[in-house]
Parts: structure tokens; C-alpha cells; sequence
């Protein structure tokens, strides 16, 4: 250690009025990098920058943190048993005072990073590469000044497509694509009713305006695709995310069906290949799928189904397992069991299968039902088993939902307010 009083033999941590004395041979192979990093010093410049005062009289760095936390920290690097969290102090604030000295949240007791992790989730607190000022840092790189205005230029361009929250050019961006996909729906549902295909067939220009909407409307959702493209951070990200493939899927199709009928033209080849374009046509339904960019709802569903994947497996292995042991019960008990009086309904095993997925999701059609005393008691088991079966996964899932939910309101707040702060200044 270079700087500091000659000839003293000690130096004197101050936490928060707390006092602590460290041999300087000590502070050299400290355990906490922030207390090792005082041996480097080698003027009251560096020193500021890792305490927060410093007097030389005394020896003494001072540094204002929570004086208790530090306790317990010092207690664990010295091998006074495991690190766990101070009594009467939020787990947030102790673990950045852990990460304030140099430790990691891995040094926390099994039980004690299990309560961080549930404190995280419960305060939203996600620690993510893109936060709201990342712009700012990169104009304090080398050469980022030059290229901010550009960064700066295409972060809001992405954001005002990405996020519809985060302005009011955003706002209204989304107001004007959610009224394009319901105008779509709407003439796609229009256009399987006989009375629309009885007046289209005696009016040609009702077809033919038809047909215009539905190019308006694929060319506002190629142009806000191609737009997206040309603004994301990482194009080969850009490409594998699932409302992108699923844009892909909804707008390929027009140009499939307009290409086919070119190539065609109006005629019998056409005619054949009538089920490949209704086919084609079809799958535009998937244009509904792009509320999802807009209505927090449909991402909520979206991120439940991708985190508690495990879960629904579990559901559908316990369905699927139930279905088997009462569709074999159920056709040995109402067919095996007497071929005279036999209920044909329950004629196969495949056949009883349906009788249970509809029992045990208590939805019961009436289109078939036992008719022995054993296959009605099989039955009402199969139903009280199903209610079980469906509630076991049911409360994980719903948990996830509602912090799922709360995550991407949070995060949608969140760039909202940085951007409003940005546009104030």
C-alpha cells in the first residue's frame, strides 16, 4: 500500500460508524475486493473512488453502507459460519450491499437465495442487458458520440414499433395495425357466409372490393414487417422470435395464392388447386395472433405457456395416463362384460377415450354415457379424478400468469416513463 500515514501497522475501516481495525499485510489478500482493492492505492484520488471519505490523520477510510450487513458479511469471509441475511433488513438492500463489497449471490445459503429470488420476482427487480439507458452509455464510448444521434435515431424507431406504450407515435401505430387486422378478420369471416358468396358470385365488384382491402391491409403488415426488420438489433434474433415466424405465416400466404393464381389463371388447374388456396387463405388467420404485440393479455398467455412448459406436460402425462386406465375400465365394464346387452357406444377402447376426456374435463356432450350400475360408478369416479388431475398443475400455472402478467406491465411502465423522460428533457 502506497498511500496513506507512514509507519502505521494497521488501517481502520469505518462502516457506518462502525470500527474496524485491518492489519495492512490483511487488507492486501483481503476476501472482499473492494477493502483488497485500498492496498492498491496510490493517491487520495484513487482512494476516493473506492470509499466514500478518507482521513489521513487517523488512517481511517470511511464508507457509508449499511454498518450491520457488513457485520454479518465480515463474519462469513473470516469463516465465522454462512452467510445469510440480516435480521430485520430487506433482502434487496442486503444483497446489494453483498454486491457492493465483491460478493455474489451465490455466497447466500440455499434457503436464503430462494427468498432473493421469490423478492425479485415479487418487486419486479430483473437485471436484463437493455435497460432504458443504454443510450447514454453509449455515447460515453469511444467514438459514440458520432453514432449516437444514428443509435438514438433507430432505438426509437424500434421501440415505436415494438413497443406501443412507449409513445404516442407508438400509440398510434398500434391503434392503426389492430384496426387493420380486425378489418381483415372481418372480411375473412365475411367471406365464408353464403349470402357473401351468393352476392358476390351476381355482383363482381363486391369480389373485386374484397380483394382490394385484403391487398391494403397485406401491404400495411408487409411494410410494418419489412420496417421491424430494418430496425432490430440482431437480425438472425429478429428472425427466430415466434411473433415474427408467425407474421411470416400470416403473410406468405397472399403472395402464395396471388403467385398460384398468375401462374394458373381462371380455369380448371385453378379449380384443382381450389383446396390449396383455401387452404392458404385459411391460415390468415393468424393474423389475429398479431394482437399479441399490442395487448399485454395475449404476451401474458404467450410467456405462461413458454415458462411452465413442465407443467403442461405434467397436465397432459396425467390426462393421458387417466384416459387409458378408465377408457379400458369403461369398455370392458359396459361391452366386455355382456355382448348381448352390450352398449355399442363403448364398442372400442379408442372409442371410450372420448367418453373420458369429456368426463374428466366435466364437459359431458350426452352423446354417450354408460348404461350398466358399474360403468355409471366408473363414471362418476372418472369425473371427481379429473377435477383433482386438472387442479394439481393448475395453481403453478396460474402463478405464473399473474407474475408473468405483472413482469410485462411492469417492463411496459418502464420504457414508457424512460421515454417520457426523454422527450420532457
Amino acid at each position: 500500500m502506497t498511500f496513506g500515514r507512514s509507519g502505521a501497522a494497521s488501517v481502520v475501516l469505518n462502516v457506518g460508524g462502525a470500527r474496524y481495525s485491518l492489519s495492512r499485510e490483511l487488507l492486501k489478500d483481503f476476501p472482499l475486493r473492494r477493502v483488497s482493492r485500498l492496498h492498491g492505492c496510490r493517491s487520495e484520488r484513487d482512494v476516493l473512488e473506492v470509499c466514500d471519505d478518507y482521513d489521513r490523520e487517523r488512517n481511517e477510510y470511511f464508507f457509508d453502507r449499511h454498518s450491520e450487513a457488513f457485520g454479518f458479511i465480515l463474519l462469513y469471509v473470516r469463516g465465522h459460519g454462512k452467510l445469510r441475511f440480516a435480521p430485520r433488513m430487506c433482502e434487496l438492500s442486503f444483497y446489494n450491499e453483498m454486491i457492493y463489497w465483491g460478493l455474489e449471490g451465490a455466497h447466500l445459503e440455499y434457503c436464503c437465495q430462494r427468498r432473493l429470488d421469490d423478492r425479485m420476482s415479487d418487486t419486479y427487480t430483473f437485471y436484463t442487458a437493455e435497460e432504458p439507458g443504454a443510450l447514454g452509455r453509449d455515447e460515453a464510448r469511444p467514438g459514440g458520440a458520432e453514432a449516437a444521434p444514428s443509435r438514438r435515431w433507430l432505438e426509437r424507431m424500434r421501440r415505436t414499433f415494438e413497443e406501443p406504450t412507449s409513445s404516442l407515435a407508438a400509440q398510434i401505430l398500434a391503434s392503426v395495425s389492430v384496426v387493420f387486422v380486425i378489418v381483415s378478420m372481418v372480411v375473412l369471416c365475411a367471406s365464408t357466409l353464403p349470402d357473401w358468396r351468393a352476392a358476390a358470385a351476381d355482383n363482381r365488384s363486391l369480389d373485386d372490393r374484397s380483394r382490394i382491402i385484403e391487398a391494403i391491409c397485406i401491404g400495411w403488415f408487409t411494410a410494418e414487417c419489412i420496417v421491424r426488420f430494418i430496425v432490430s438489433k440482431n437480425k438472425c434474433e429478429f428472425v427466430k422470435r415466434p411473433l415474427n415466424i408467425i407474421d411470416l405465416l400470416a403473410i406468405t400466404p397472399y403472395y402464395i395464392s396471388v403467385l398460384m393464381t398468375v401462374f394458373t389463371g381462371e380455369n380448371s388447374q385453378l379449380q384443382r388447386a381450389g383446396v390449396t388456396l383455401r387452404v392458404l387463405r385459411m391460415m390468415r388467420i393468424f393474423w389475429v395472433i398479431k394482437l399479441a404485440r399490442h395487448f399485454i393479455g395475449l404476451q401474458t398467455l404467450g410467456l405462461t405457456l413458454k415458462r411452465c412448459y413442465r407443467e403442461m406436460v405434467m397436465l397432459l402425462v396425467f390426462i393421458c395416463v387417466a384416459m387409458a386406465i378408465f377408457s379400458a375400465l369403461s369398455q370392458l365394464l359396459e361391452h366386455g362384460l355382456d355382448l348381448e346387452t352390450s352398449n355399442k357406444d363403448f364398442a372400442s377402447i379408442p372409442a371410450a377415450c372420448w367418453w373420458v376426456i369429456i368426463s374428466m374435463t366435466t364437459v359431458g356432450y350426452g352423446d354417450m354415457y354408460p348404461i350398466t350400475v358399474p360403468g355409471r360408478i366408473l363414471g362418476g369416479v372418472c369425473v371427481v379424478s379429473g377435477i383433482v388431475l386438472l387442479a394439481l398443475p393448475i395453481t403453478f400455472i396460474y402463478h405464473s400468469f399473474v407474475q408473468c402478467y405483472h413482469e410485462l406491465k411492469f417492463r411496459s411502465a418502464r420504457y414508457s416513463r424512460s421515454l417520457s423522460a426523454e422527450f420532457l428533457n
